[in-house]
């Protein structure tokens, strides 16, 4: 590229950062606000504006601590099964001959069309009468256990190995748990860390089936509880919008983190490295 071209393309970049980011910066700026200031000049505070007092609030109404470890049962919970049958499922549509494979893969590839609130009542009735898991943990995560989402990235990686190491693996009587685990595990680590990160924004957000399974304030998830606060609670404190957006940072902090942490994990490796010649 010339000379010209690249600095365009840093000043298209650098635009695009720049509105991105602006949202969150403003977020973090009104959360520290004494006083607030909704117009645009609020997004340039003067710093004796500034203060920790909005975090104070709102955790004095809601355990923003209790909240987070909440999210973090809920999320951890998801993430666990989520990798586990995903793994496995998308390594024995992928990697498997059996009959019915192709149906099973159509049928993972329907439900991405079948919005999750469709099934949320019947999802209730069973969990919480036939099961009797409300107001608990599993209750939460049981409908968020099999990802279809994962299922198929998970597939599509399996399907880019080379063949080769398999069948090398195989003749020298390695059985499939040992091929998943050894050989493919390994070279699916990109796959594995974006379907980590795709599923941890899901759980960690959701806030209408874990409010319709929930009804003991302390188990419930902190988004749940920052709903609660901003309809009941926020209206009679000093600063209701700089409280909520304080809760917002709160729960936004770990999934931007996390991102900061993995996003290079995002870039796939070359796959086709374990094959020689």
């Amino acid at each position: 590229m010339s000379r010209f071209q690249t600095v365009l393309r840093g000043v298209v970049l650098a635009l695009g950062a720049v509105v991105f980011l602006f949202p969150f910066y403003y977020m973090v700026v009104g959360a520290l606000q004494t006083k607030p200031d909704p117009t645009l000049a609020g997004a340039f505070p003067n710093p004796s504006n500034l203060s920790f007092d909005n975090f104070v609030n709102v955790n004095e109404r809601i355990d923003l601590v209790s909240g987070l470890v909440n999210s973090g049962i809920f999320t951890g919970g998801v993430l666990l099964c989520t990798v586990v049958f995903g793994l496995l499922v998308g390594y024995a549509l992928a990697m498997l001959e059996w009959r019915g494979r192709k149906a099973t893969f159509a049928l993972v590839l329907l439900v991405q069309v079948i919005p999750f609130q469709l099934l949320q009542i019947p999802l209730y009735v069973l969990i919480a009468r036939d099961y009797g898991l409300a107001d608990t943990h599993l209750g939460m995560i049981l409908p968020f256990a099999i990802n279809s989402t994962a299922v198929i990235i998970f597939r599509q990686y399996f399907l880019q190995l080379p063949k080769e190491l398999f069948e090398a693996a195989r003749i020298d009587g390695a059985g499939e748990l040992r091929l998943l685990w050894s050989v493919a595990l390994p070279l699916v680590r990109p796959a594995l860390v974006t379907a980590v990160l795709l599923t941890f924004i899901g759980p960690w957000n959701e806030f209408l089936w874990p409010f319709l399974i929930t009804k003991d304030a302390s188990l419930q998830p902190l988004a749940v509880s920052l709903a609660n606060y901003i309809s009941t609670v926020a209206a009679s404190t000093d600063n209701p919008f700089g409280a909520i957006l304080a809760g917002a940072v709160v729960l936004a902090a770990p999934v931007v983190a996390l991102f900061i942490v993995f996003q290079r994990y995002f870039v796939s490796n070359d796959l086709g490295s374990g094959v020689k010649g």
